[in-house]
């Protein structure tokens, strides 16, 4: 019995995945040439390819940018003050909303720019805000 199991166990979780994942390797390993990875830890290179998963939500703020909005404005800050209220969860959302992912590069964080713009409607009151994943623009209506 325990070389059946053993057997068995060997070739669902080694044999039967063999070829699919020698094609995977190599085309990978075309893309991301192995001296390239050998500079990182294994945690490190974690990091890199799926990004950190804590989020420095003051750095956000800190880092916003406005359009047609002052960040002493009564909305601004009223955004704000929701959004640090929002649990972690929610604040993810809105970052996948944003930017298309709820993570964001550890390299890119401090670069990361926010820009609240207002998009000059004619009657705010028919619209939601938006935003464009290309440059990081949430458009929120007054």
């Amino acid at each position: 019995r325990k070389e059946f199991v053993d057997l068995y166990v060997n070739y669902v979780l080694n044999e039967s995945i063999r070829k699919p994942f020698e094609d995977f390797m190599q085309g990978f390993l075309r893309g991301c040439p192995t001296q390239t990875w050998k500079i990182f830890l294994p945690a490190e290179l974690q990091i890199a390819l799926e990004g950190k998963t804590e989020v420095n939500w003051q750095l956000l703020e800190k880092n916003a940018v406005y359009r047609n909005y002052r960040s002493s404005d009564k909305i601004i800050r009223d955004f704000w003050t929701v959004f640090h209220k929002l649990p972690e969860e929610k604040k993810k959302m809105f970052l996948a909303f944003l930017s298309g992912s709820d993570r964001i590069s550890p390299y890119n964080w401090r670069c990361f720019v926010l820009r609240i713009a207002n998009p000059l409607l004619p009657d705010p009151d028919e619209y939601h805000p938006s935003a464009h994943i290309c440059n990081l623009t949430f458009y929120l209506p007054r």
